[in-house]
């Protein structure tokens, strides 16, 4: 199967997901603060959850060629499942970087959907400087003791573990598998609302025991685990922002062939067509991208520039497709039972998180082009 095919089958089984556990689930799981559960589940059931996990563990293989599919279709049916996107780029850093019982124990519980991860790097100083950080471990007999804050951990209280970055050896990083139940962990939900049934949290370590086994990879050397999920989170974003770019234009596009005060339907005027085209141009190009980034990163290749340059470009379609569907539907927009203002704060987050498009662009100005870094 090419990947054209694999990408179509996965949406056909998406589709029959969503055909039970839609939008208005999803919407109210929101409201009420409360997990879709029962989407998780059906994603189990249909072995969504298996996507990109190699076959000789249990997975259905794929690899992030298959896992951003599934991003890309879920979001398009306005479903975006924030855990399966945070587990999906999280068990990368623990597929390359793991011992087998770490794989064992944490990733292939993910396959069924038992067991769900986030991930740790943000904090309040440091912000997109991740090297900042001051969260650190302490080498003690048989383990470490972790201490610091994390903040804007998406889903940390409905995951099991967390996968957090912290300092060791100075100025070193290393990254640590952390039992989200493991003593000395506190969360405190941020006042954010956008919409969706996760949560982000400032997150508190106080004197968390941790065994030497929680190690991922050697010690000092987690900045390369933590970019093998950084590539792999940045295509999984950008088929996030894909799919609901798409989803906020099929809306508008279906209202604009309905609505005609002045007689001939709305999105027969240029002023309204061209923004509508436009998003559309924009957006299948930015697809394009994604999937060169997910192929390169399968192909064993780092792929930063792919990736970054995806997120970048899929996060500004939707941006601008969000826009021309709120202008298209007018005043309506605005009104929470039309559906659209609802989609946008998350749309509009995309653009600056996991990592903000400016230094997407700092990433490209440097790394790809060359040029010289003024920070």
């Amino acid at each position: 199967m090419n990947n054209d095919e694999l990408i179509d089958t996965i949406g056909d089984i998406v589709r029959d997901v969503n055909a039970r556990w839609g939008r208005d689930y999803y919407l109210e799981r929101a409201r009420n603060d409360e997990a879709p559960t029962e989407m998780y589940k059906a994603m189990a059931d249909a072995g969504l959850w298996a996507v990109g996990i190699p076959e000789d563990i249990g997975g259905s293989g794929g690899g992030l060629v298959a896992t951003a599919a599934v991003m890309e279709h879920l979001s398009r049916v306005g479903t975006p499942p924030m855990l399966y996107a945070l587990t999906s780029f999280a068990r990368q850093s623990i597929l390359r970087n793991g011992t087998p019982e770490q794989i064992q124990q944490c990733v292939v519980p993910t396959i069924s959907g038992e067991r769900m991860i986030s991930f740790a790097v943000t904090e309040p100083d440091a912000g997109t400087n991740s090297f900042a950080m001051r969260t650190a471990v302490k080498p003690v007999d048989g383990g470490f003791v972790l201490n610091g804050q994390k903040t804007f951990i998406s889903g940390a209280d409905q995951s099991d573990v967390m996968l957090v970055a912290a300092k060791t050896d100075g100025n070193n990083i290393s990254m640590f598998i952390v039992p989200t139940d493991t003593p000395g962990i506190t969360m405190q939900p941020l006042n954010i609302n956008w919409h969706a049934p996760e949560r982000q949290f400032s997150v508190w370590f106080d004197n968390v025991a941790l065994p030497a086994e929680a190690l991922l990879g050697a010690q000092g050397h987690g900045s390369s685990g933590m970019f093998d999920s950084m590539n792999a989170e940045r295509v999984v974003v950008a088929a996030w922002a894909l799919g609901l770019g798409y989803h906020a234009l099929e809306r508008a596009v279906a209202y604009a062939k309905e609505r005609a005060p002045w007689g001939a339907p709305i999105g027969s005027y240029q002023a309204v067509a061209h923004p509508l085209a436009k998003a559309r141009a924009h957006l299948d190009a930015a697809r394009g991208m994604i999937y060169r980034a997910a192929t390169e990163f399968d192909a064993g290749r780092k792929a930063g520039a792919e990736a970054n340059m995806a997120k970048y470009l899929a996060s500004e379609a939707a941006g601008a497709a969000i826009d021309a569907a709120m202008q298209t539907h007018g005043g309506s927009a605005f009104d929470a039972d039309t559906d659209v203002i609802t989609l946008w704060p998350m749309i509009r987050l995309l653009r600056i998180a996991p990592v903000n498009n400016e230094m997407i662009l700092n990433y490209v100005a440097e790394r790809v082009l060359g040029l010289p870094r003024s920070y």
